[in-house]
């Protein structure tokens, strides 16, 4: 007799999308992805001094520039988005995305789901390259973690308090530091 074995129940994974929500029609997203297993891949936050706000410390053909590279390449790539506010952290990034289905060319929208993975997809063979030239750190088994955080922004407070939340982000990361 044959028999087939059930694979084993794994964990459920929490929903975050919305119920019918189209994801190409016109909104604004504020999005979150972090490296696999929180790995500081991209730099290192420091204080500027006294009254000065903290920041993602620059180097020439850093990781974290790559990113910034590809989150304003998204555009070229998907005319009916434009990116707003956003930010590279050790280990993950922020951005706004607004997505304006009636500016596309041929009337087709990606779905936020195509975009990012766009978008992972481009910073990982580019962060692969740089690791094999040694210019980045190596990682291990991922660049990006599964999946992805997003928030439908749905009026100008939520969008100017999202605004504020990615650009505050260096200081709460060195609080966050601060007390570890």
């Amino acid at each position: 007799m044959w028999f087939r074995s059930e694979p084993p129940e794994m964990p459920a994974r929490k929903q975050l999308r919305l119920k019918c929500f189209d994801y190409t029609s016109g909104a604004a997203y504020f999005v979150t992805i972090c490296t696999y297993e929180r790995a500081r891949l991209f730099g290192q936050i420091v204080s500027a001094g006294t009254g000065n706000a903290p920041y993602l410390q620059p180097e020439p053909h850093s990781p974290d520039q790559m990113v910034g590279k590809w989150l304003h390449e998204l555009e070229n790539r998907f005319p009916e988005i434009t990116l707003d506010e956003w930010i590279v952290m050790p280990d993950h990034v922020h951005f706004i995305l607004f997505q304006n289905r009636v500016s596309s060319p041929t009337g087709s929208c990606a779905s936020l789901q195509d975009i990012l993975k766009w978008l992972k997809t481009q910073t990982t063979n580019e962060y692969i390259r740089g690791v094999k030239c040694g210019m980045y750190q190596p990682f291990h088994k991922h660049v990006w973690q599964r999946g992805y955080y997003e928030h439908i922004i749905r009026n100008d407070q939520d969008l100017m308090e999202t605004r504020q939340y990615i650009l505050a982000n260096p200081i709460r990361w060195l609080e966050k530091q601060a007390h570890k």
